[in-house]
């Protein structure tokens, strides 16, 4: 008998979470694998949860939430010695990862997923103390996920998140921040709009804003958008849909085992779309760190 543990955040993503949990439950306990569901209530909740599962016996952790809520799993598991299987139901307003990596959103595609019990080591990624599954960001727009209220996440749908980021173009004056940039493959300053640091190739809704990063691959994809006068920078984000605004002129892209970014200036950083503290930071790739049902 297989043991699985759901931790979900019921506050993420549209009312019918809870009903789309129970009916998962149902078709795993129909099948005879014994199931524990935990509700997360508070940050870190899911993390200290996931920590206790790695300590016991349990088989598979199910999480079920936003990139925020699947990045305190992945961050329990770093912190375990045992590397519990790790399945991904999408419910939050964005879930990049569970997007890139193509996991199933319907309940019956979830459940056969589960069935196969295929799984994947994936790359994390390492800033400071910190861990993220997707990115790590700062500049503009790239505090638009933690600003967003969870109730107008709850009624808006992705939709919050763009009228929050034009909300913010229209209220910013497009200040870069004088950055330095340190690693094996560039040493430079540079005044930037936006710095991404990524995992994959899917933030924030956009599919192709890493075009060539690879959860795989032991590397993060840095994306750098050099600072910009209004038409250049409306060209590079209109391209982004297609990942073609990675050859613009402004726009420094490379890949990295480890970057050091620096400024004097008080840039915040978010981490999976929560607050993550301030430059300066380091950030690193952790290979094969999340093993995650696929």
């Amino acid at each position: 008998m297989k043991k699985v543990k759901v931790i979900y955040n019921p506050s993420s993503g549209r009312q019918s979470t809870e009903r789309r949990v129970d009916r998962l439950c149902k078709l795993l306990l129909d099948d005879g694998y014994l199931v524990n569901k935990f509700i997360t209530r508070q940050k870190n909740d899911a993390m200290n949860e996931t920590i206790k599962t790695c300590n016991e016996d349990w088989d598979i952790i199910i999480v079920s939430g936003g990139d925020g809520t699947v990045n305190e799993v992945a961050k329990g598991i770093v912190k375990s010695e045992r590397k519990v299987p790790v399945a991904i139901l999408s419910s939050g307003t964005v879930n990049d990862f569970a997007n890139y990596m193509k996991i199933p959103k319907n309940i019956t595609g979830f459940y056969n997923m589960i069935q196969r019990g295929n799984f994947i080591d994936v790359d994390l990624g390492k800033v400071n103390d910190e861990y993220f599954v997707n990115v790590a960001a700062g500049g503009i727009l790239s505090n638009v996920g933690y600003q967003v209220l969870p109730e107008t996440k709850m009624v808006l749908g992705r939709m919050a998140y763009y009228i929050e980021g034009l909300k913010e173009i229209t209220l910013q004056n497009f200040e870069p921040i004088e950055l330095n940039i340190e690693s094996e493959e560039y040493f430079l300053d540079e005044e930037v709009l936006l710095f991404i640091i990524s995992n994959s190739s899917s933030i924030g809704g956009f599919k192709k804003l890493a075009p060539k990063a690879d959860v795989e691959d032991g590397l993060l994809d840095i994306v750098i958008i050099k600072k910009s006068g209004v038409q250049d920078l409306a060209n590079i984000f209109i391209n982004i849909f297609s990942g073609d605004h990675i050859n613009h002129q402004n726009v420094l892209y490379f890949k990295s085992k480890h970057v050091r970014l620096s400024t004097k200036q008080n840039v915040p950083i978010d981490i999976d779309g929560e607050y993550g503290g301030k430059l300066p930071a380091s950030f690193e790739v952790v290979p094969k760190a999340f093993r995650i049902i696929v």
